[in-house]
């Protein structure tokens, strides 16, 4: 759905309030453009040049227009700056006094940590339906800007600076995210999902996002992991029961459960990985992820473990 389409199809109290504003200030501006473009036709043609005709008597220092035109175009004005306010007071509260979700901007994905839980995922929020959640945002490098616009307002992520922003889903589904503020080369393909679900799904996501990775018993996904292990891989990325702690890259631990990687520039198949492995650079250009000219092997190896991170 685009940004558009999102804004007139509201799924949190926060953004239908949003909406509302946006469509209050629509329709008054579309009555003033009606009205004044009303105005110029019928001057236009009642006042038209016309061979022979004097020119028309000019009117000035009209006491009683000039209020009229100054009163009305100033109570419009005051109405939506009082609307702009409320609405601005209810899709922004002030934060909670303690966050239950941080999520922090890096060139060019995102992190999402659960604080009370320990969850750590990368570009996927699970969020249960209908409850309010306080997210604290954070910048890992240069200025982002977090928007859900189905949920709730733009809010930028500022390094050193935490910013706070309330998301809330009236129903389930999955919801896309953006970040909307220029941030370098893969900008555009900074996006993530917010899935909203029940609390019982909810629950059993976070249960299952808590156990550390399975180990596998032997093939080629046992020599994966130690691939992982034994290449640079462990020096960015964290994987759950491996020892591998790293916080500069995506954590792994789940990452075959998520339904995309590269921060929404592929569908997470066995196919799109590979070609990620094989050249990082080609499918996302700019990306902080290094060739290491692996063999067929290799990737085979790779590809095997990466897809047992259920």
């Amino acid at each position: 759905m685009n940004d558009l389409a999102a804004t007139f199809n509201p799924a949190s109290p926060q953004a239908e309030a949003i909406s509302h504003l946006f469509t209050v200030t629509l329709v008054v501006c579309g009555i003033i453009f009606a009205i004044v473009v009303g105005l110029i036709s019928y001057g236009l043609m009642r006042f038209r040049w016309r061979e022979g005709e004097r020119d028309p008597s000019q009117v000035a220092g009209n006491r009683k227009v000039e209020i009229v035109w100054t009163v009305i175009p100033f109570l419009i004005v005051v109405l939506l700056f009082v609307m702009t306010a409320r609405t601005m007071s209810f899709s922004d509260p002030p934060p909670a006094p303690q966050s239950d979700l941080i999520v922090i901007g890096h060139q060019w994905w995102w992190e999402v940590r659960y604080p009370e839980s320990g969850v750590v995922t990368a570009n996927e929020i699970h969020i249960p339906v209908g409850k309010a959640i306080c997210v604290e945002l954070q910048s890992a490098d240069v200025l982002h800007e977090f928007w859900v616009p189905e949920l709730a307002r733009k809010m930028t992520t500022v390094p050193g600076h935490p910013n706070h922003i309330w998301l809330q889903a009236d129903k389930p589904g999955t919801f896309l995210g953006v970040c909307s503020e220029f941030c370098g080369t893969q900008h555009a393909w900074m996006r993530f999902v917010v899935i909203a679900e029940d609390a019982v799904k909810f629950e059993a996501w976070q249960q299952a996002q808590l156990a550390p990775a399975p180990v596998p018993p032997g093939g080629a996904a046992a020599k994966g992991l130690a691939l992982f292990q034994q290449m640079t891989c462990a020096s960015c990325h964290a994987i759950g029961g491996t020892g591998s702690t790293a916080r500069v890259a995506p954590d792994l631990t789940h990452f075959a459960s998520r339904s995309q990687f590269g921060a929404g520039v592929a569908e997470n198949t066995a196919g799109n990985l590979r070609r990620w492995l094989t050249n990082p650079q080609a499918v996302k250009p700019g990306a902080l992820m290094p060739n290491f000219k692996l063999n067929d092997e290799q990737l085979s190896d790779l590809v095997g473990y990466f897809e047992t991170l259920k």
